[in-house]
């Protein structure tokens, strides 16, 4: 499967693309006394019977969730299609012939399947030691995400971030879904740490994160929270 270069944007910033599709605002308005209750920067496990095969055992990193809609990329499934050295020469990031001579980082790169909506989109969630002036949306402390190519150009050159997860697609929820699919117990939330963010180890990542707490999911009863 060919992935069309408008995958990744030439230079559009993310915060303007990922708010004006969800209704959010630009990020540079105070939150409200409610705004402080949304989950941007925590991490959404997949309660053990979601009945949503593409999201059966998903932790789904949350960039951005406000009153009308959230968005987030799923941290633990990869495509099969297309490996990151071919994504970079059929964006025009590199020639074929330089897939060899790729540094140890851009080797080492894994294509995330980051969820159902908009599969040929790119985006990159990366460590906060990278940024791009207009193009880079700063998400919580250390965490930050990018949609541009320059990004990808940087990780090709050996410059990019010291931590850093490509995915195609993400998930998306309209206003209010995400708080009822919460509220009827289809997902827990978890703060997010650079393992299960960035760690390699996809198949241990959704018992590491019940792990972190302190539940094990064979406790867990979907009657939990029902009156």
């Amino acid at each position: 499967m060919r992935l069309a270069a408008a995958a990744f944007s030439t230079g559009r910033s993310p915060g303007h693309t990922l708010a004006s599709e969800i209704g959010g605002g630009s990020g540079g308005d105070a939150l409200s006394a409610t705004a402080r209750s949304f989950l941007d920067g925590q991490v959404l496990i997949a309660m053990p019977w979601m009945s949503d095969e593409r999201f059966s055992r998903t932790l789904i990193y949350l960039c951005a969730h406000s009153s009308d809609g959230a968005m987030g990329i799923v941290l633990n499934q990869l495509v099969s299609h297309v490996s990151f050295p071919e994504l970079l020469v059929q964006l025009d990031v590199i020639p074929a012939s330089q897939q060899i001579r790729l540094p140890s980082p851009a080797r080492a790169m894994r294509v995330h399947r980051g969820g159902p909506v908009e599969t040929g989109r790119g985006f990159v969630l990366h460590s906060a030691d990278f940024y791009i002036e207009n193009s880079t949306l700063p998400i919580d402390d250390g965490v930050c995400l990018t949609a541009t190519l320059e990004i990808l150009k940087a990780i090709a050159e050996g410059r990019g971030p010291a931590h850093a997860l490509l995915a195609l697609g993400y998930a998306g929820w309209a206003p209010g879904q995400l708080e009822s699919e919460i509220q009827h117990n289809g997902w827990l939330t978890v703060p997010a740490d650079d393992e299960l963010l960035f760690g390699f180890d996809l198949e241990h990542k959704y018992d590491r994160a019940f792990q972190k707490l302190g539940v094990h999911p064979g406790w867990l009863s979907s009657d939990v929270g029902h009156a």
